[in-house]
């Protein structure tokens, strides 16, 4: 597993560097924006350690370019747990973040956590014992879990990142059913753990790829106090039972 560093303070990255040899990770690091996207081209990572300040061009619009191209896991590094500056990094596109200083233990375990379910599409146990479909469907809601692609109605295909697919195919699973917050987390982020802002930060990201209305959403339904479900006929139900986040 090759893993890209960004990270303007070279000792740093070194130090990093040399952590995630030591856990079995190939490294390569990039000091400015400009390395960035000829190291990603180059060596095609299976995941980012974005640092957020960088002095050419900050982490926040580097992640949103990536997004563009590509679904490659990004974990930002920030010295600021402003919650702000967290939703901003989950708003762009970033899977995880870790805000510094953090330790190389911690570090680790929130890699493996996001390559687990970057590799496994839609993570370990999301699916139902002895259940091998790849496409799940409710509605006009159609998921092709390794084509990694969404499509509503006739519309075309759009690709999501790992965390919507799991998120999505957790949904799909539940169609018609409310899930409370805490299971969500549990069942996205697994023993990573997350915040319910980086929960409804995922729901709006989802959202924006499924609802012609992100304002007034007709497929995923927030229920105050509770959680979010699927609604399986959104045709059906009034609008103005619908909530956003």
């Amino acid at each position: 597993m090759k893993i890209l560093i960004v990270d303007e303070d070279h000792i740093l990255a070194e130090i990093l560097a040399f952590t995630l040899l030591r856990a079995g990770y190939s490294a390569v690091k990039a000091h400015n924006g400009k390395m960035v996207l000829e190291r990603w081209h180059e060596v095609a990572p299976d995941l980012m350690l974005l640092d957020v300040n960088l002095s050419d061009v900050d982490g926040f619009t580097l992640c949103r370019r990536i997004r563009t191209h590509s679904n490659v896991p990004i974990i930002m590094l920030t010295a600021r747990d402003d919650e702000k500056d967290i939703v901003q990094g989950l708003e762009m596109g970033a899977d995880d973040y870790v805000t510094k200083p953090y330790s190389p233990r911690q570090l680790i375990a929130r890699i493996q956590a996001v390559l687990r379910r970057a590799t496994n599409g839609v993570g370990n146990g999301s699916a139902a014992p002895g259940n091998s479909t790849t496409v799940r469907q409710a509605g006009d809601l159609h998921l092709d879990l390794p084509r990694r692609e969404l499509r509503v109605g006739q519309d075309d295909p759009v690709t999501l990142t790992a965390l919507e697919i799991k998120l999505l195919n957790y949904f799909l699973l539940n169609a018609g059913h409310v899930l409370t917050v805490d299971a969500l987390i549990d069942h996205v982020w697994g023993s990573a753990g997350a915040t319910r802002v980086m929960l409804r930060q995922l729901v709006h990201r989802l959202r924006c790829k499924i609802e012609p209305d992100t304002s007034n959403p007709i497929y995923i339904e927030t229920v105050p106090g509770v959680g979010y479900g699927l609604v399986t006929s959104p045709t059906n139900l009034a609008r103005g039972q619908h909530h956003s986040t």
